[in-house]
């Protein structure tokens, strides 16, 4: 056997398709909304998964999300963005939100953002939580960008609740995240 085919195999491939399970799912309805929260998440799983399509109400361009509603200066980031043209990274420390993505904007009609999530470790008491997110916004072939990120919690509390908004701005009709268990 080659050595791909065995560590693929040894992998567990291709998983088995039950190890996702839905948990939530929130549409946003007309007028918009604040914010979009899932509470109570039960502690069943391994890890998370955040699947969502946003949109937001003014010239915002990117979601954040928090975890147990702290607003404390608990969180940290790194990320790299890719326009078709050029690359940007940097890092955020001591912040108080995670990023959750890119969105479509109230111009650009029918443009909305993409993102998924991983939150590993969720209901871990005894380390940070790490944060993988994948994102990205096209914007008709006016533009686009698609940016890889981490973004860690500094809390050692399990994650039971998430919400996911705007800063100054509501998430338009028809934004859509989908939250996930992730079976261990």
């Amino acid at each position: 056997m080659s050595p791909i085919l065995g560590i693929i195999a040894s992998q567990n491939y291709p998983r088995e398709s039950n190890s996702y399970e839905s948990i939530a799912t929130v549409t946003v309805g007309s007028g918009g909304a604040s914010s979009i929260s899932f509470s109570s998440i039960p502690s069943t799983y391994q890890h998370l998964q955040l699947r969502g399509i946003i949109k937001n109400s003014s010239s915002s361009t990117f979601a954040a999300m928090r975890f147990n509603s702290d607003t404390g200066s608990n969180y940290s980031a790194h990320y790299m963005d890719g326009d078709g043209a050029s690359v940007t990274a940097g890092a955020a420390s001591n912040y108080d939100r995670s990023y959750f993505g890119y969105s479509g904007t109230s111009s650009q009609t029918n443009i909305f953002g993409v993102s998924v999530i991983d939150i590993l470790d969720y209901k871990d008491t005894n380390k940070f939580k790490t944060v993988r997110i994948l994102t990205g916004v096209d914007v008709n072939g006016s533009g686009g960008v698609v940016e890889f990120s981490s973004s860690l919690w500094r809390s050692t509390s399990a994650i039971s609740d998430i919400s996911i908004f705007f800063s100054s701005t509501n998430l338009a009709q028809y934004s859509q995240v989908a939250l996930y268990g992730i079976k261990g």
